[in-house]
């Protein structure tokens, strides 16, 4: 009788795609949700061991030009679109390697915050195959169908990221 990793029954280790990934010996991007936040972490892994490189959550936003009004909605599609954009513009900083995405034990649905942090590293420069039906529509990613209304503030944060 086999008996599963405690890791496993929590749910938050999928065993066979983390083989997957250590084969591959590329770097990965994984994407994370909180209560409250949105995390990203670039990882290089050598013999099992994973070294972060870049540690960044959507709290980056704050530096970057993000209002006090919108701070509870740091895990909303703009604020993951803003920091993939962000982890993108680092890694080509950094002139690190492409890396591949790990999403973890989150369900992909199409065109939510997973894609949009997707298309965030995509526009960045950062060459990541996607098909763009997947992607949110560009009215969600500035933020239009949040209570107040974003867009100002999306293309301040986006050109401050840029400049950087």
């Amino acid at each position: 009788m086999k008996i599963q990793k405690r890791r496993r029954i929590e749910n938050k280790t999928d065993y066979g795609k983390r083989i997957k990934f250590l084969k591959s010996s590329n770097p990965r991007v994984t994407f994370r949700k909180t209560n409250r936040y949105i995390l990203s972490q670039y990882i290089e892994s050598k013999e099992a061991q994973d070294k972060i490189i870049i540690n960044l959550s959507s709290k980056a936003l704050l530096k970057h030009g993000w209002p006090k009004e919108f701070e509870g909605s740091l895990k909303s599609i703009p604020a993951s679109y803003l920091l993939g954009y962000l982890v993108g513009h680092t890694i080509k900083k950094h002139k690190l390697t492409t890396p591949i995405l790990d999403f973890g034990m989150i369900a992909l649905e199409h065109r939510n915050k997973t894609f949009a942090f997707i298309k965030g590293i995509i526009d960045s420069g950062i060459e990541i195959s996607c098909d763009k039906e997947n992607f949110p529509e560009k009215e969600k990613i500035e933020g239009k169908n949040l209570k107040k209304d974003f867009t100002k503030h999306f293309e301040q944060i986006k050109l401050k990221i840029a400049k950087e």
